[in-house]
């Protein structure tokens, strides 16, 4: 190796140390990715976040309006159109680091003075097949020029896989939206469900109170009560037939949210309320938090955020450090387009390589660089904050199940004995044995009992699927 060669070298590795030794020392901030080993004592890794949202709902008219909103629902499209933003900033990136490689064709005019190199160049040659050159000569070329950054510190190719890491973090952000379309399409359905059960309620106590009522007015024909009972019992049948409009426009609400869910103009959504009262949540399986961070997509979102975060430091990074650029052109150029194919007379190359670094002026990628720290460090907390909020998710949904069985069956006990205490207090009503007061609070305090029962029952229905979309199910 010559001593040039070897000049050389030493001045290019001691641009490099004093470039690298001018990067600013940051302090990083990782994520804590810790989790407890378990929800609650159990370590049953048997997890329903792993089920097909397919086979965890069994209602045929619920799955129809999900697979509708799949397709049809626009802000799941809106989605997709950014994840193709995503993927195509992954091609440009990869782009990047290849050569640039650009074909192209021009012509002028140019007159060289004497008084030049070229002119007494041209001077000595005056005589091209046999004609003079004329003193103004035109310029004819096509040239092809070949552009490349040598990505010697993997600068570009760790772009792209931020870039990819971007991407995929977008595909995980669709998924998480789908487990909440899902997951809410379920509870308005739900709740349509709870709604036409509360509707049917009013109207068998309207009946009961109407029937009440007639009584009453015998009654006052009979002189045993007075104007007072009747216009009470006929407050109350107004009140509850003024609830019955109330829900009924809920219902009209409840059937307008899933339709535009769906992606469609208002109809009347398919669906069988009858025995909604018998329906029984899906047993849930809650598995150890450790699988939140497979089965969640907004984990594996915050994840790959945070992957690209790191890799977005070492981009910011390599600005520091020296670019080696190289620029080469190939083409032929003549003064008649009919010399363009003449070789070698009229081809003409050039190449070029340099090693640029900055050294002055460097607050822009000092900025960069410390914007990429900071973006990380978001990415980490971000990380830490999502991983809190899945886990405080599930812990939520665990003991929900729990608490609204047992306040379901205790409900059920009192709607039980209100319903038979209705019976009995009109019995005695008629025997004069109570009141009319007495029948219509008891009247009331049925009626409410089952309005709650039915609320119970819608929220034990959502705890479930809340309960499915903490543990990451609904996507698949």
């Amino acid at each position: 190796m010559t001593n040039k060669m070897i000049n050389k070298i030493l001045a290019i590795a001691g641009i490099v140390i004093l470039t690298q030794s001018c990067i600013p020392k940051v302090a990083e901030k990782y994520a804590n990715k810790s989790v407890p080993d378990a929800f609650n004592t159990s370590t049953d890794t048997t997890n329903t976040g792993e089920v097909k949202w397919r086979e965890f709902f069994s209602d045929p008219n619920l799955i129809a309006l999900c697979d509708t909103a799949l397709k049809n629902n626009q802000e799941l499209n809106i989605m997709m159109q950014e994840i193709k933003v995503a993927n195509n900033e992954v091609l440009a990136r990869k782009g990047r680091y290849l050569p640039m490689v650009q074909l192209g064709g021009g012509v002028g005019v140019d007159n060289v003075a004497n008084y030049t190199r070229a002119g007494a160049v041209e001077n000595n040659q005056e005589i091209v097949d046999g004609k003079p050159i004329p003193e103004t000569l035109p310029d004819f070329m096509v040239l092809a020029n070949v552009s490349w950054q040598v990505d010697i510190w993997h600068q570009l190719r760790t772009a792209k896989k931020s870039a990819v890491y971007k991407y995929l973090a977008s595909i995980e952000g669709r998924n998480f939206m789908v487990t909440h379309l899902v997951a809410e399409i379920a509870k308005t359905y739900y709740e349509l469900m709870a709604l036409d059960n509360q509707f049917q309620i009013l109207q068998r106590n309207i009946d009961i109170q109407q029937n009440a009522l007639k009584i009453v007015n015998l009654q006052k024909t009979a002189g045993m009560v007075t104007e007072l009972a009747v216009k009470r019992f006929q407050a109350e049948v107004a009140k509850n037939r003024s609830k019955q409009y109330y829900i009924k426009q809920k219902i009209v609400e409840a059937q307008n949210k899933i339709n535009f869910l769906v992606g469609r103009y208002p109809q009347d959504i398919q669906r069988n309320s009858a025995n909604f009262t018998e329906l029984e949540p899906e047993k849930v399986m809650f598995g150890v938090p450790a699988q939140l961070v497979h089965n969640r997509p907004d984990v594996r979102q915050a994840e790959q955020q945070l992957t690209a975060s790191h890799l977005d430091i070492k981009v910011a990074r390599a600005y520091f450090l020296p670019t080696l650029m190289i620029n080469a052109g190939l083409g032929t150029q003549a003064f008649n387009p009919k010399y363009l194919v003449s070789t070698p007379e009229s081809i003409v190359y050039n190449a070029i390589g340099g090693l640029v670094a900055p050294l002055i002026n460097r607050n822009d990628i000092r900025a960069n660089y410390f914007s990429a720290n900071a973006n990380k460090a978001k990415a980490a907390y971000n990380y830490e904050k999502t991983m809190l909020n899945a886990y405080k998710e599930v812990s939520n949904q665990m003991n929900s199940l729990e608490n609204l069985a047992n306040s379901y069956e205790q409900k059920s006990v009192q709607v039980d004995a209100l319903s038979k205490s209705i019976d009995i207090s009109i019995s005695l009503f008629k025997t004069a044995r109570a009141d009319y007061v007495e029948v219509l609070l008891t009247q009331r305090d049925a009626l409410e009992a089952k309005m709650e029962l039915i609320e119970i029952k819608k929220q034990q229905m959502n705890a479930m699927v809340n309960a499915y979309q903490a543990l990451g199910g609904g996507w698949r």
